[in-house]
Parts: C-alpha cells; structure tokens; sequence
C-alpha cells in the first residue's frame, strides 16, 4: 500500500478498532459459539440475528440478552460453555483480507492505532500473540478492565492515556454497540458492513462512512482521515 500525501490536512490522530467483525473474521464463529452455549444449557436457541446482536457487548451481559429465557444462575455455565466452543475452534478464525496491510500504512502514516474491544483481556491477549499485529497498537481496552460498549468509557481511557481530543479520534467497528460508544464520547465514527449488525442499524449513529469491503475502508482512509 503506497503512501499518501495526509500530513497537515489529517483529519485525525488516533484510530480505535472494534476487533471481531471489524478486523478479525469471527462474527459467524462468535454467532454459532453463542447459539450452543445457550443450547447446552437448556435455554431456546436464539436466531442467528439476536445472537449476532449481542457481538461486542460484555459476554454475561451478551448471553443473557441472547437467552432470555435462561435462569441468572446459569449464566456463569452458560459463558463457560460459551469459551469452550469458542476455544475448540478458534484456530480457524483469521484477519480479514488486507487488514494487515491496511494497518502498517496507518503505522506509516503515523496514526496512533487502538482496540476497543468486547472481548476480554485474556482473549485479545492470546489472538494477539497469535497474529502479527501486536506491535502496531499503541493501546488496547477490553471489555472486563473497563466499561463495557456502549459506555464511552473505553474510548475516554484510550484519548486520555494517548492523549488525543474526542475530535481528532475516529471509531471504525461493524455494530451499533461500537458506533452508539464513539458518539457518546464525542468522537467520530465509520462503519464496516461485513461483521455482525445489518446496516440499517447504523442510521442513527450517523457514522462518515460504510465500509463494505477492508478494501473500501482503506480507499476512504487514504482520502478522508
């Protein structure tokens, strides 16, 4: 990916990436992992849309919007049979093509990169050691060591450790949970339209822009950010 002349015309410093269904392909995975969880437990086995719903929210908070015929009492089994599955197929998932690319011309342009993520921290710790990317965030913020979306929290803890304004911060992620977080904490916001919300979730967010390819995200990039 060739350079770009953005230097005094960036319209931003920092930009925070949601992880599954924005960076990494795991919204189908993540989606049936969810469905048997709740299966295994004895709860209805919700459609793959209110499953997919519930992607990057805090995972009891998730499962139990997910299964709401299912006791609070087990929403503990219920997230552990969740990690099992997830874990027994995990090493199946992978970044979105061009995603790498993608990031190390942001790194070459300067931009200050960060993860806002649903996951924990002990699972974005581990598809990073898995991956290439490690070293190209400034920061990462995961759901169990702050706020989960779509309290601004997240993105508050990032600007201020990295310190940048909520006007020079842009949120890309691929649902209203990740979109509704960006504009609760003043920044700005692109959507992708290949992970786990349908567009038509995303109107009143008002993100600049909708992604449908990591191809199309790089071009606005070059262009907008």
């Amino acid at each position: 990916m060739s350079s770009s002349p953005l230097g005094a015309r960036r319209r931003f410093d920092l930009i925070a990436f949601d992880w599954d269904g924005t960076l990494f392909d795991s919204t189908a995975l993540i989606t049936e992992c969810i469905q048997r969880a709740v299966t295994d437990v004895g709860g209805r086995t919700p459609s793959k849309q209110d499953a997919s719903y519930v992607i990057g929210m805090p995972l009891k908070k998730a499962l139990a919007h997910a299964a709401p015929d299912v006791h609070p009492d087990q929403y503990d089994a219920l997230a552990e049979r969740y990690r099992l599955h997830y874990q027994e197929r995990k090493d199946q998932l992978s970044l979105f093509e061009g995603t790498l690319p993608l990031l190390e011309w942001l790194k070459e342009q300067q931009f200050l990169l960060a993860i806002a993520t649903g996951k924990s921290r002990a699972g974005l710790n581990s598809v990073l050691a898995d991956t290439t990317l490690k070293g190209l965030f400034d920061d990462t913020r995961t759901s169990d060591e702050t706020a989960g979306k779509p309290d601004p929290r997240m993105l508050h803890e990032l600007m201020q450790s990295l310190g940048v304004s909520a006007d020079k911060t842009l949120m890309v992620g691929d649902t209203s949970h990740d979109l509704e977080m960006a504009k609760r904490a003043g920044c700005a916001s692109v959507a992708v339209s290949f992970g786990a919300h349908g567009v038509h979730e995303f109107k009143d967010h008002e993100p600049l822009f909708l992604a449908h390819s990591t191809a199309e995200l790089a071009s606005w990039f070059k262009q907008h950010a």
